[in-house]
């Protein structure tokens, strides 16, 4: 697991006794994205998200497509993970060389991102700056999905949490075939990186878009995911929590069906239902 996880000394309490002892604790560190033109000019910073290592260049290339900076793999020339300045080295630091006639973004401190675990859109200087616009079109995307294939996609997503196992402290995102089947999954400290190390392993592979798949996420469906989604062409984006209200509506704007609630036999479906087809009875709870 890497730097995925540390060790630290607890006190457990319980209702009969105490006991001190070591626990796993999922790392979050920072990780500074570098960016420029070819050539011998050092790369300025561009955003800084606080992160739990591990595919950190998918991370990078993500987190740049979604926010619109890159549109695909040719559009960067070179992208390593570098030292940085702390000691000892932790590697926190991603330098990604644009190719040649690729735009370098505007680097204005007032624009810069810092992103949290917890915000993926943290220091935008402005309301203009948070939307991006997708170059795919996913309301004509013909994918459809049983409820029976949906219901079983959180406990899917469980099963490939290895360093939550561990930890009990990461969320995840994962991409599905509209049949069920596990693409990728990938866990994280904050919702929005683990969705951008799937939308970055994507650029990376030419997979873009991500037509006919399903993004499954741990937590709540935000404005932000619901985004990131849209910005990788992906038509169903479903959560086990709540979606916020800017959420169903850039879903409604964009055409993606957003699936709240997803629980046990139980979801919320906000927006685009047509592409949730009938099928058999869904088991019902225990009583």
């Amino acid at each position: 697991m890497g730097r995925a996880t540390g060790r630290r000394a607890v006190l457990r309490i319980n209702a009969d006794s105490s006991r001190t002892g070591p626990d796993s604790v999922a790392v979050e560190e920072p990780l500074e994205i570098r960016i420029g033109p070819p050539g011998r000019a050092p790369r300025r910073p561009l955003a800084v998200t606080m992160r739990t290592p591990g595919e950190d260049l998918d991370l990078a290339l993500g987190f740049l497509f979604t926010e619109g900076v890159i549109r695909c793999a040719d559009d960067v020339h070179t992208a390593q993970l570098c030292a940085g300045d702390q000691q000892p080295n932790t590697y926190n630091v991603v330098d990604v060389v644009l190719a040649a006639g690729v735009p370098p973004p505007e680097v204005d401190p007032a624009r810069n991102f810092y992103t949290t675990s917890s915000c993926g859109v943290c220091g935008k200087a402005s309301i203009d700056a948070v939307r991006t616009r997708s170059v795919f079109p996913v309301a004509a995307d013909p994918a459809t999905v049983a409820p029976a294939t949906l219901v079983g996609l959180p406990g899917a997503l469980r099963k490939a949490q290895r360093t939550f196992d561990t930890t009990g402290g990461l969320h995840a995102a994962g991409l599905f075939a509209v049949d069920g089947g596990l693409v990728l999954a990938r866990e994280d400290v904050g919702r929005h990186n683990a969705v951008d190390k799937v939308v970055g392993w994507a650029v990376r592979e030419r997979r873009l878009p991500l037509s006919g798949h399903v993004l499954m996420v741990s937590g709540r469906a935000s404005f932000e995911l619901t985004q990131k989604a849209s910005m990788a062409g992906i038509p169903v984006l479903a959560a086990v929590s709540a979606p916020s209200t800017l959420a169903v509506e850039l879903a409604e704007e964009v055409g993606i069906t957003l699936v709240g609630f997803l629980r046990g036999s139980t979801m919320n479906v906000y927006t685009r239902p047509d592409r949730i087809t009938s099928g058999p009875p869904l088991p019902s709870r225990p009583g």
